[in-house]
């Protein structure tokens, strides 16, 4: 399947805020085939030379559901630094990701969260949790795992999780007082 910004559906179609389901294990060729193609569109959104060719958008996560798929299927890359400012990458092509635990503790991006299928811009903390558990099957390791994600992968995760419930992330924000403080909450620059 060829994904770009004219095959990526946008918030104004109800299919986005409809329920994914899990898939079978293991995956059929089909659904191998739809994280490959969404791990490829995340991986070559951030190289402009071909974001500019393909008509992509950057991203750093992908759901099914967003190119009108709505089985449980994302892809995330993220590259950050651990806490002695070292690189680190993370990739994961999942199906059926489900978060299993959380932090008490919040997080939120400093300057707000965006979403391939969302045009129009949404100001406000966007309030998660700081640390997460997630269960999944990842196509890359070819096995199921559990992954304990903080900071800003907690944040991907969580966001293209949310997909799988139909839920964006403007309907995180407080609508009353989009920066309200929240108390005690990980502020992720």
């Amino acid at each position: 399947m060829d994904i770009n910004m004219d095959t990526i559906i946008k918030d104004c179609d109800s299919r986005l805020r409809g329920k994914s389901v899990p898939v079978p294990l293991p995956l059929s060729e089909t659904d191998k085939t739809t994280l490959m193609d969404l791990l490829t569109y995340v991986r070559e959104s951030t190289d402009p030379q071909l974001a500019e060719e393909k008509n992509l958008r950057p991203a750093v996560g992908i759901a099914a559901i967003q190119v009108g798929i709505p089985r449980q299927l994302l892809a995330v890359v993220v590259d950050e630094e651990d806490k002695y400012g070292n690189p680190v990458h993370y990739e994961y092509a999942l199906a059926n990701a489900r978060i299993v635990s959380q932090s008490v503790q919040s997080a939120y991006l400093k300057n707000g969260e965006g979403c391939l299928s969302v045009v129009d811009e949404h100001a406000g903390y966007v309030v998660r949790s700081a640390r997460i558990k997630v269960k999944a099957y990842d196509l890359l390791q070819d096995k199921e795992i559990t992954l304990r994600a903080s900071g800003y992968l907690a944040i991907v995760l969580q966001h293209e999780i949310d997909h799988f419930s139909g839920i964006l992330f403007y309907d995180r924000i407080n609508a009353s007082d989009p920066f309200a403080p929240i108390a005690d909450a990980l502020v992720i620059e």
